[in-house]
Parts: structure tokens; sequence; C-alpha cells
């Protein structure tokens, strides 16, 4: 497997790690019976503000995987695959397994720095794919 789709499939996993890590705080912070429910109104008791963060560092992480994935796959698919691709999608792993620290504890300016990263790591490969 090559470096990127290797550092593809960690980020996937990283995804489910971040699921586990927010849910399961939130169900028993929020409960299992609103969480089983349609969710047509708001629920009747709160998430505390770290468990609430950990779940936005969650979602954000599906918006970076997006972009991402689509790199990867490009740079795959076109066999442009390189050193510099390969760096890339390792930093860009490396940036989203420290976001979700930094994202927890609120580390400021350092989660957005930290993003930063992983969003030009994606950006690079995106443009690699173009050359």
């Amino acid at each position: 497997m090559t470096p990127e789709l290797t550092a593809l499939t960690l980020a996937a996993l990283l995804q489910i790690v971040q699921f586990s890590l927010f849910a399961v705080p939130a169900n028993i912070q929020i409960g299992s019976g609103y969480l089983m429910s349609a969710r047509d109104r708001e629920p009747s008791r709160k998430m505390s503000a770290t468990t609430a963060r950990l779940g936005r560092a969650f979602e954000n992480h599906f918006e970076g995987l997006i972009l991402f994935g689509i790199a990867v796959a490009v740079i795959q698919m076109s066999g442009q695959n390189s050193a510099l691709t390969g760096a890339c999608a390792w930093v860009y792993l490396a940036a989203r397994v420290l976001y979700v620290p930094a994202y927890f504890f609120g580390w400021s300016p350092g989660r957005s720095i930290i993003w930063a990263v992983g969003f030009f790591a994606t950006l690079i490969l995106l443009i690699a794919a173009l050359i």
C-alpha cells in the first residue's frame, strides 16, 4: 500500500476513534433516550464543554477527510505518487491526530495552526496532482 493510502486508512480509523471519544460521554451526559429519538427538539440535558469540543473536532475531521480523500484518490488514480505526496499525507494525518487534543484542551491559536497545517498538506496534494 502506498504511503498516501496508508495515511488515508489511518485517518479513517482516527475518525472512528474520535467517534468513540465523543459518543461515550455524549450518551452519558445527554442520555440514550434522546440520542435514539428523532431529535425533533433540543436535548433536555446539555453536554459538557469538553464533550461538545470532541463533537466539533469529530465533525471537523469529516470535512477535512473529504478533501484529503479526494486528494489521495486523484494522486493514486493518476499514478503521481512521490516523496512529496507521501510526506504531505503523513503531515495531514499527524495534524489531524494533534487536532483532537488541541480542540479538547482549547489550545489557542495552536488549534487553528494545526488545522492549517493539515489543510495546506491537502492543498499541496491537490496541486501536485495537477502538475
